[in-house]
């Protein structure tokens, strides 16, 4: 089904969205903003033609930002509400973020008040950090993919050429040279390889150097001048940057990756921390990423499993895989489980809750239960892993039918083959006589 015209002569696609104004232009199609005719409130709706993306060779990664924005619900990044597509074209709802690039006020009053720069700052870890605990790097991080709200609170968009951990070769590390020059880490344009994490990391700095100062810390018409300052690290200050300011850009901006500053450390130093207590919305994804949840699982028996819409059955596909979006055949991705059960949302969430309180008694510490969702727990072990991650999964459980539940658990942090170990060696001889057995007779919860 295409665009509809309404009898007012504006455009409604697919009896949802009243699309409005064109808000910009993209190498693949445009943005405008419309109206949520369910809701009333104002969206940003992205329409992507498969025509040019396929031609370019884009797919995949189209494919994976919507992935990835589906994995990443934060409140300093734009919000994915929706996805549809038709025959020709792709269409992306998603949140409208009204006070423009953060590149736009930097523009037009040059650098901003230290105590300005940290609270954006503050945001723009918050979230990437996030992003990192979830598996998930950026790779374009600057002012013009930061975004402002009506009352000044930063959102990061654009993971167009984000990555996942799962992306990284044999060596553990990613390999594909992307990302705007005056903001990406030396390492990356080496040719070697690079940690996504580390990475990002130094974006941050350039971009708290820009906000501080209103310039550049490397730039040069010609790309290796530019490109062996940054390896120098050979960059300066001005006198208007306060000394905790200086001390933290040059640890964020140390051209060697195995010693730049962390966000465990980055978090706790003085010009972080300067002023005020940093608001408990940001500092908890920023010191544990994984810890939104609320504490309240006791409630689990007065919460209703979500009923499964188009979305959810788009991003419950296989290892996220959209490839139905293009026309293309689905592909079986590794370490997910998804399987449907007839026992009640209450027993599910029991079953999650022993497996993580026996643990201690077993195969490992305790792991803490949390939240997730409308009616879902989140598992994070007390002790850190081999990574020096601590392992977290999640159990989404989703209804079909009055009787019939969908069940999607996922890595939500820590090591791939440590998550790997725990599915196989406890989760699923956990849950497996509550699986609701397919035609096959396969009574086994399926890898997606």
């Amino acid at each position: 089904m295409e665009d509809a015209v309404a009898a007012d002569g504006k455009t409604v696609l697919q009896g949802r969205y009243e699309l409005g104004r064109v808000l910009g232009h993209g190498n693949f199609g445009r943005v405008h903003a419309a109206r949520d005719l369910r809701t009333g409130r104002g969206v940003a709706v992205k329409v992507v033609a498969k025509d040019k993306v396929e031609r370019a060779g884009m797919a995949e990664q189209i494919k994976r930002e919507i992935a990835v924005m589906k994995m990443v619900s934060h409140p300093n990044i734009v919000e994915l509400h929706e996805v549809m597509a038709t025959r020709s074209k792709i269409y992306l709802a998603l949140e409208l973020v009204r006070g423009g690039e953060l590149f736009s006020r930097i523009a037009r009053g040059g650098r901003v008040r230290e105590d300005a720069a940290r609270r954006y700052f503050r945001q723009l870890v918050s979230a990437v950090d996030f992003c990192h605990g979830r598996g998930v790097f950026h790779r374009d991080l600057k002012p013009e993919n930061l975004l402002l709200d009506e009352v000044g609170n930063l959102k990061v968009a654009d993971f167009g050429l984000s990555a996942l951990a799962g992306n990284a070769r044999p060596d553990g590390l990613l390999h594909t040279a992307c990302g705007t020059p005056s903001y990406v880490a030396p390492e990356v344009l080496g040719g070697k390889g690079y940690d996504g994490a580390k990475a990002d990391l130094w974006s941050c700095g350039v971009i708290l150097y820009v906000l501080l100062v209103g310039s550049l810390p490397f730039h040069d018409d010609n790309l290796m001048v530019m490109y062996r300052k940054m390896q120098r690290g050979d960059f300066l200050c001005p006198p208007w940057v306060s000394t905790d300011a200086r001390k933290l850009i040059g640890k964020l901006l140390d051209p060697n990756p195995s010693s730049r500053i962390t966000v465990d450390r980055l978090v706790e130093t003085p010009w972080f921390q300067k002023t005020s207590p940093i608001p408990k919305a940001l500092k908890a994804p920023a010191l544990e990423p994984s810890t939104r949840a609320r504490d309240d699982v006791d409630d689990k028996d007065k919460e209703e499993p979500e009923a499964l819409n188009a979305f959810h059955l788009i991003s419950l596909s296989e290892g996220f895989d959209l490839s139905p979006l293009f026309g293309g055949r689905s592909r079986a991705g590794a370490g997910g489980i998804l399987f449907a059960t007839r026992e009640p949302a209450s027993g599910v969430v029991s079953r999650l809750e022993s497996l993580a309180t026996g643990r201690g008694r077993g195969a490992g510490s305790s792991m803490r239960v949390t939240k997730s969702g409308a009616c879902g727990v989140r598992l994070e072990a007390a002790s850190r892993g081999r990574s020096g991650t601590r392992l977290a999964v999640v159990a989404e459980i989703f209804r079909v039918a009055p009787s019939v539940l969908v069940v999607d658990v996922k890595k939500d942090g820590g090591d791939t083959a440590e998550y790997r170990a725990f599915c196989s060696e406890e989760l699923r001889p956990a849950l497996k006589d509550i699986v609701w057995a397919s035609a096959s007779g396969d009574d086994t919860p399926g890898a997606t």
